[in-house]
């Protein structure tokens, strides 16, 4: 389309969300309602974007123009309705000229290729007004298109003004128009507000047009659902689960195996490859990114991570953590930003890591929390390691060597640097540098104080059973004798 002009409704102040966050700002599946109708805005390769923006414009501004740079915003200081928003937005823009397509900022549901279908079909037609619309079971709240007999679309009524016998029509505006320009720029001054909420509506530009005998025409939505608005936390909740449902049929479709779609959740910019796997109680958030024949779940939470190929995360939280090639990851652990786990590396069962590197074939396997840390290639941490980052004040950081092979129960005072294919024992205490090939031990020779427990803890049901052992063992001594 040559010249055409997308005006994206966004001033609302959205009361019934009852939130210090703007309406359209709310998520659905990961990103803001306007966010969802920006994208499908964009698929029609518009001349010019303008948005309307009114309450908490300080919020709305800038994250619009974040995703449309080039978006020219529109200042309505007093809402007083849509047709009112509109010709804010006419002046805003300049001059308009070709096709100007006005679309509401809270129907996230709404698709790319609908809207690229519905203008084509008003150019095509040389319409001075088309309408989005869809038949809904429960039209409430929905301004009802009006038909003569012919089919041809006569009016838009909304709730507070139609009569009984229009509020039964199942026929409902998606409140996204498409206007011949010059007549928008013509006949935008002449709509009234004699009604019963005393605002200007855009949807009086049809009768406007019928009376000068012009085509008004309505394109019905396959999909309803891409009509659909949220005034309330209850509707968004349902805008969101009917957006990841979705969201999985198309991945789905796509070659990936969803165990059990009833229990994934997938947000709208993660991206999956084919023979991805997604285990029951999974949530993938934000930009994730899970590549072949990797595995994900049960019980899993990722966002912002990349999965790597054929690499295995089960029951694990992570936040802007890597997870390499055939690495695995879990059960139960925590990767926290900053986590980069190599090929064919593990992170095991109740392990935390932060800000940490664990090279190729890297071994971090059980209750340990590795911090601030770079672990080399084919290096094994011993179960219950603790990498001690924080000195009060501030974070320091620890480097283990390649093919390194620690004790249980260490501790790695940072900063610290334990060399290639060095050793530690169990229970070591690292507060120096370990050179390469040596073994660091810091723990005491061992002592045993003999009768301890009898002097220490009589009548006490240790104390009885470490005299039977003891009367026991004098016992066989005196037989063996």
């Amino acid at each position: 389309m040559d010249n055409l002009t997308v005006i994206v409704l966004a001033a609302g102040g959205g009361t019934r969300m009852k939130s210090k966050t703007m309406k359209v700002l709310h998520p659905v599946c990961g990103r803001s309602m306007i966010g969802h109708v920006l994208r499908a805005v964009q698929a029609v390769e518009p001349t010019r974007v303008v948005a309307v923006v009114g309450n908490q414009r300080e919020q709305v501004g800038p994250h619009i123009t974040d995703l449309v740079p080039d978006a020219v915003l529109a200042v309505q200081e007093t809402q007083e309705g849509t047709g009112h928003a509109v010709r804010v937005a006419v002046e805003a823009a300049g001059t308009t000229t070709g096709t100007v397509l006005v679309a509401a900022g809270d129907t996230p549901m709404l698709e790319g290729e609908s809207l690229r279908a519905f203008a084509a079909e008003h150019e095509a037609a040389q319409r001075a007004v088309s309408i989005l619309s869809g038949r809904v079971p429960d039209p409430f709240g929905y301004g009802r298109i009006l038909r003569n007999d012919e089919g041809d679309v006569e009016a838009i009524v909304e709730e507070k003004d139609a009569t009984p016998q229009q509020r039964e029509i199942s026929e409902v505006s998606a409140g996204i128009f498409a206007f011949d320009a010059a007549f928008l720029v013509e006949a935008l001054p002449r709509i009234s507000n004699d009604n019963a909420k005393g605002e200007y509506y855009l949807t009086d530009m049809v009768h406007l047009a019928r009376e000068a005998g012009l085509t008004v025409g309505a394109h019905v939505l396959d999909d309803v659902t891409q009509a659909e608005g949220a005034n309330d936390r209850a509707q968004l909740a349902e805008l969101g689960r009917l957006m990841n449902q979705r969201i999985v049929t198309r991945w789905m479709q796509e070659g990936v195996t969803v165990m059990d779609p009833a229990t994934t959740w997938i947000d709208a910019d993660v991206v999956l490859e084919r023979d991805v796997t997604i285990l029951p109680g999974t949530q993938l958030l934000g930009a994730t990114i899970v590549h072949e024949d990797a595995v994900v779940g049960p019980d899993t939470t990722l966002k912002d991570c990349e999965v790597g190929v054929g690499a295995r995360v089960v029951r694990t939280h992570g936040e802007l953590a890597v997870v390499g090639e055939s690495a695995t990851v879990g059960p139960f652990a925590y990767l926290r930003p900053g986590t980069q786990l190599g090929t064919q590396g593990k992170i095991g069962t109740f392990v935390e890591t932060k800000n940490a590197v664990i090279g190729d074939g890297a071994k971090v396997p059980h209750l340990s929390y590795v911090g601030d840390a770079e672990i080399g290639e084919g290096t094994n941490i011993g179960a219950g390691t603790i990498f001690a980052n924080y000195d009060g004040v501030a974070k320091h950081r620890t480097t283990v060597g390649r093919h390194a092979k620690t004790g249980s129960n260490n501790t790695f005072v940072a900063p610290v640097a334990i060399g290639d294919g060095a050793g530690t024992a169990g229970g070591t205490v690292v507060r120096r540098d370990v050179p390469p090939g040596a073994l660091a031990v810091s723990s005491a020779p061992q002592r045993n104080l003999e009768g301890w427990v009898e002097s220490r803890r009589a009548g006490t049901a240790q104390a009885e059973a470490a005299a039977a052992a003891r009367a026991a063992g004098e016992s066989q001594e005196s037989h063996d004798a």
